[in-house]
């Protein structure tokens, strides 16, 4: 028998890879965090995390319990929730990042329907930067967005690489003696900020190939070898690879994907409770987002 205190530490540290900050979202000291995984460890006779002063990362066993974590939790949720006899209901208005809009997402708002078929959820697909201004307008209860940066609000779902991709296998010059072809997303787009700020830093310049406000038309101007894009490493798209460093092109710097909720002038206890729920979910099944297993 698995602790599940221990195995949701496990699936914190998994997903933001980090001791410091899966503690933060726990509410936990680190050095909890540190023995929770010790004794799973210990527990499965196996090693889940290699680990040094630097990084953290999934060994081939911490990979396989990914899986076996999360059914257990959700399990034990779904019975907790069964016998606690509560019921949500109401509307929950949801907002998620257009680069997380993919085939995995449905999978976890489809086990959240069924679990709280009383519960009107409404999703809205936007750039991040929108979400974050119809968040603050009360326009949304609960989002899922990108975060520049480790500070500012939020609670941290998974810690991610910027880089910069373009068509798989197609020859891309990048001539440094002219301007870079950049596909980008319009203002208030957070990658296109974070590109047009290190290309300024560097000194290069750089042209817009192409705008479009869906990750779809994004990629099919990439595919067609229209320019470079800046996308999060976990969940580049098919067809589309990294762009080889020889390309000189400036470092991007990490991300962040967080949940942030919202506030809602007058008594919405529903919403709210709905909104948690549906939060609690996504952190513990947050991997599948970016990670194919």
């Amino acid at each position: 028998m698995y602790d599940p205190a221990q195995l949701k530490t496990f699936l914190t540290v998994a997903q933001t890879l980090s001791f410091t900050q899966a503690a933060r979202r726990l509410g936990l000291r680190q050095s909890t965090v540190s023995q929770q995984v010790r004794r799973l460890e210990e527990a499965t006779g196996r090693r889940l995390f290699s680990r040094d002063t630097h990084s953290v990362g999934l060994t081939e066993d911490g990979e396989a319990m990914l899986g076996f974590a999360r059914t257990i939790l959700e399990a034990n949720e779904r019975a907790a929730g069964w016998f606690a006899g509560t019921r949500l209901r109401g509307r929950l208005r949801f907002g998620v990042s257009e680069d997380l809009a993919t085939p995995r997402l449905p999978e976890i708002l489809e086990r959240f329907r069924g679990d709280h078929p009383e519960v009107d959820l409404e999703l809205t697909v936007e750039l991040s930067g929108t979400l974050h201004e119809r968040l603050a307008a009360g326009h949304l209860d609960l989002v899922l967005a990108k975060r520049l940066g480790e500070g500012g609000p939020g609670q941290l779902v998974w810690r991610d690489k910027l880089v910069w991709i373009a068509a798989e296998g197609r020859r891309l010059r990048l001539d440094p003696d002219r301007p870079v072809p950049l596909i980008v997303y319009p203002p208030p787009g957070i990658t296109r900020a974070r590109a047009l700020d290190v290309l300024g830093r560097q000194g290069r310049a750089w042209r817009i190939t192409c705008t479009s406000r869906s990750l779809s038309g994004l990629t099919a101007a990439a595919l067609a070898g229209l320019g470079v894009m800046v996308h999060a490493q976990g969940l580049i798209p098919p067809g589309l690879a990294p762009v080889p460093p020889r390309a000189g092109l400036p470092e991007l710097g990490g991300v962040d994907f967080v949940l942030l909720h919202g506030r809602r002038r007058g008594s919405a206890p529903d919403a709210a409770d709905a909104a948690y729920a549906l939060a609690a979910a996504i952190l513990a099944a947050g991997d599948r987002l970016h990670r194919a297993v």
